[in-house]
């Protein structure tokens, strides 16, 4: 456990140890600006111990956002976000911000125009029609990401995460799922990275080495016959060492195919339909609930360290790349284990939702277990108000039938 609590070099950011938050929705940001909830939960995080704290997925673009509750990054937000900011470091722990675009993953009420996607198609999660983007509208895109790197350092943030995986815009590019393109941008391999290329550079040229510049990525996407790691995910990770980017999260899944891939267990519908405000899409959901459950959000099974298997190929592959794992930490011993394994860092969500402190309690005690219990709960409410545990509810009462849910879940998952 002494490993964890080593220094982390990732470019030029050094990070008190090797834990990191990672870039999970919060949901605190009603009217794409920093709120007050969202200072406080990040402070408390790095009050908790954490290395760095990362600020989850800020729309690097209005077209971007696949959420009413997302930041979308423009200059009047970086006095609030330099505000957020002076309050982590002031607790010690470094901050990072996640900037992505979502692609196909949005709805013209929440992004102001017609989802646009690496193919013209039709999105059933949102629903919507998506129109394919022209190469000539690519490079302006690619821009936007040169444009929130500028505002993040401006904010005083420490690192930038670009967001290449989960189904977003990049990898609408890079998975041939989505992309179906005919021109430069689609077919081979070398093509669909080409996007990625463009978003990539902007940000580094931007940054010039004064703050660390990080990838997220997916090693599968959970599809059957999806990507592999051999012929896809190791050299779109090799190309991105090339780049020079200065580190890289293995994560994995689509959020619009594979959902629970990226989060494991059982997405909680009661829970979801609960909290939603658009009568059709709860009553939607519910009625075609056996479809939905099984098929749109198909379980996948959770345990400690999911990926760590597929990023132990990883490692192999790319014994000099700054690596980060992701994916089931809760316990002191199998970070332990993972940090064995030669990764530079470990990334985190739901312990430190669950208990912001976290890592300060595996200082004072190396074998310490998080008190989350993989209901999943955070995540059903995401969708429509803050993430928040269930177990960490303030007062605020839960409806039997959410109660009687979250008693299921956790009882099948620990059966």
């Amino acid at each position: 456990m002494n490993t964890l609590f080593e220094e982390a070099h990732i470019g030029p950011l050094t990070l008190r140890n090797r834990s990191i938050r990672s870039a999970a929705f919060e949901s605190m940001c009603p009217g794409h600006v920093p709120s007050q909830q969202l200072y406080d939960y990040h402070t408390s995080v790095a009050r908790g111990g954490i290395g760095m704290t990362t600020i989850a997925y800020a729309a690097v673009t209005e077209s971007g956002l696949s959420f009413d509750r997302q930041l979308v990054m423009r200059p009047e937000i970086v006095p609030g976000l330099r505000h957020l900011t002076d309050g982590i470091h002031a607790e010690g722990a470094a901050a990072g911000i996640q900037l992505g675009h979502c692609g196909n993953m949005s709805h013209r009420e929440i992004c102001g125009c017609t989802p646009v996607g690496a193919s013209t198609g039709f999105n059933l999660y949102s629903p919507t029609l998506v129109r394919g983007l022209r190469a000539d509208e690519l490079p302006a895109l690619a821009k936007c990401f040169r444009r929130a790197t500028r505002l993040a350092m401006e904010a005083g943030f420490d690192s930038v995460e670009i967001h290449c995986g989960h189904g977003y815009l990049i990898d609408q590019f890079l998975n041939p799922f989505f992309n179906h393109r005919r021109d430069e941008y689609g077919g081979s391999l070398d093509n669909r990275m080409r996007f990625m290329e463009m978003c990539v550079n902007e940000a580094l040229e931007a940054a010039q080495g004064k703050i660390a510049v990080i990838c997220k990525m997916n090693m599968r996407d959970g599809l059957k016959n999806g990507v592999s790691l051999e012929d896809h995910s190791i050299p779109v990770a090799r190309r991105l060492q090339q780049l020079g980017v200065d580190g890289l999260v293995l994560s994995g899944g689509l959020v619009s195919a594979t959902p629970m891939y990226v989060m494991r267990g059982e997405l909680p519908l009661t829970t979801m339909t609960h909290y939603m405000d658009k009568w059709w899409l709860k009553y939607g959901i519910r009625a075609g609930q056996p479809i939905v459950k099984h098929v749109m959000t198909k379980p996948f099974p959770y345990h400690e360290a999911f990926f760590l298997d597929d990023a132990l190929k990883f490692r192999a592959a790319l014994p000099d790349m700054t690596l980060i794992y992701v994916g089931g930490l809760v316990a002191g011993d199998k970070i332990s284990e993972v940090l064995a394994h030669g990764f530079e860092a470990v990334q985190m969500a739901r312990s430190v939702l669950r208990e912001p402190d976290f890592v300060n309690k595996l200082k004072a005690d190396p074998h310490y277990r998080s008190q989350c219990r993989h209901s999943n709960y955070c995540i059903g409410r995401m969708y429509t108000l803050d993430m928040r545990c269930h177990q960490c509810m303030n007062g605020e009462p839960l409806p039997n039938s959410i109660i009687k849910e979250i008693e299921r879940i956790e009882r099948e998952q620990n059966a």
